[in-house]
């Protein structure tokens, strides 16, 4: 065990990290009952943990799995510490899934990037690369951008002209920040993700649609993650801004001249239309769909595959297409549902003949 490592862990030949259940409940402050010199090495489901794994049970829904579990550390809710089972080792803790989180990091540590520029990336000129910082294979890196202590930029990435990017942001392979683009601190961008792209806008006359140049900004805030093939417009005469420590999930489309706040969360294939204004903390399941020029307030909630054509107040819930407030919404869909049985109803009396 590398003494680096600390009590409890070590690190093997091929970079799995390798823990003893007395450790882990010194990390979640938990009730070690057991065998405390047990070792896991990776994290799965109950049903599925081998004796090398830790696993975890904080819903009676997967209770009963424990007695059949082969886990060799599992994590279990107070609620549930005499339930049947046997692993080698028990952690009694509060919030069990909230610490298994937090020990992801141990048992999978994230290899550090290398500092230093690859020979087949490419500078521009006047480009100002911080400390600390790692430049992968066909890179390219464009006139007067910046780039502070400790960025990470993966294989063929471009970064364009006068892109800035903040100090500790990793950009996956093949990302593309367009010129102009700002990237917080500490902000993750993934793979095929697109920022600050033209958005669609055009004036139609002489018999053929003219594009609006756009030139705006897009601003992306400290802490924020983008997903995988996501979009992000820059603004066309505003700025497109995503606020500090937003999480973007893949696929998501994000037009021209956006206001997002900070915290939001924003999930798979989320679409929003030009102009439109999100409050803090707002959250946006998948396939939603935002029309352009309205406002969704702070701590809202939309549904999976809502589709929005008015301003949503804040701290509200809403869901359905068109979207309208959440109970409202499935009294609709019930009421809907029992269309097709009253239908019949009404074609049987209109069979029936008539009484003489």
């Amino acid at each position: 065990m590398s003494p680096s490592t600390g009590p409890g862990k070590s690190i093997s030949g091929d970079g799995a990290s390798t823990i003893t259940a007395e450790a882990i409940a010194t990390l979640v402050s938990g009730e070690l009952i057991g065998d405390g010199k047990t070792t896991v090495s990776g994290v799965a489901p109950l049903d599925r943990a081998g004796a090398s794994e830790l696993s975890i049970l904080s819903s009676a829904r997967y209770a009963p799995l424990l007695a059949g579990t082969k886990a060799g550390v599992v994590l279990i809710d107070p609620e549930f510490r005499d339930v049947a089972g046997q692993p080698r080792a028990r952690i009694i803790v509060k919030q069990p899934l909230e610490k298994l989180l937090s020990l992801l990091p141990t048992l999978y540590p994230e290899k550090p990037a290398v500092p230093g520029v690859a020979a087949t990336a490419r500078i521009g000129k006047g480009a100002a690369i911080g400390e600390k910082v790692s430049i992968g294979e066909y890179a390219v890196i464009g006139a007067g951008a910046k780039l502070g202590t400790g960025v990470t930029i993966g294989a063929h990435c471009v970064i364009g002209e006068n892109v800035s990017v903040g100090e500790g942001a990793r950009l996956l392979p093949g990302v593309t920040i367009y010129a102009g683009a700002t990237i917080g601190a500490r902000t993750i961008v993934h793979s095929g993700a697109r920022i600050g792209c033209d958005g669609f806008g055009y004036v139609f006359g002489d018999g053929v649609h003219n594009k609006i140049p756009h030139v705006g900004r897009c601003i992306i805030g400290d802490d924020v993650e983008i997903g995988a093939n996501t979009t992000i417009d820059r603004g066309s005469i505003d700025d497109t801004v995503v606020g500090n420590g937003t999480k973007i999930d893949n696929l998501v489309h994000i037009a021209h001249n956006v206001r997002i706040g900070e915290k939001c969360l924003v999930m798979a294939q989320v679409g929003i239309a030009g102009s439109v204004t999100i409050g803090d903390g707002a959250i946006l399941a998948g396939q939603a769909g935002i029309s352009g020029h309205l406002s969704i307030g702070a701590g809202a909630r939309l549904a999976a595959q809502a589709g929005v054509f008015g301003d949503i107040p804040a701290g509200e819930s809403w869901s359905g297409y068109p979207a309208r407030p959440h109970r409202e919404s499935l009294r609709a869909s019930a009421a809907l549902f029992k269309l097709a049985g009253m239908m019949r109803q009404l074609e049987k009396l209109l069979e029936e003949p008539e009484s003489k």
